[in-house]
């Protein structure tokens, strides 16, 4: 028995649904590693960054990336705005999926993005 209330199983471990800190991880509590890191890099940020963007400059491909993924993070989705026709037959569904094709050779629409409309039309047909 462990402190009156609870119990360990015959091989020290605690019975299942009890724990040995049954507050759990305090909010905010951070991993040792991850404060080993801080305290390493305490007060050299500045100049890691600079030396990053110095690299970059100097035309190391990883620095380049990395300034840039901080830079211009990966765009997500985005709202697209333009009029969708009633699609009811295939030739409607046809159509549109010209007019996709058209908004990406224009550069209004990304590939995935048509890609995904293109999925949406898919469904359309194939539910009706």
């Amino acid at each position: 028995m462990v402190d009156g209330n609870q119990e360990t199983t015959g091989g020290g471990r605690w019975k299942p649904g009890e724990s040995g800190n049954p507050a759990g991880k305090p909010k905010g509590a951070r991993a040792k590693t991850t404060l080993a890191l801080e305290q390493l890099l305490d007060g050299e940020a500045e100049n890691i960054t600079r030396k990053a963007v110095e690299l970059a400059k100097g035309g190391d491909m990883t620095a380049i990336r990395l300034c840039l993924d901080r830079l211009l993070p990966v765009r997500r989705d985005r709202h697209v705005s333009f009029d969708v026709p009633d699609i009811k037959t295939a030739k409607q569904a046809a159509d549109f999926a010209g007019a996709l094709l058209t908004k990406v050779a224009q550069g209004t629409l990304t590939p995935s993005e048509a890609a995904d409309l293109g999925k949406l039309v898919d469904k359309l047909c194939a539910d009706s």
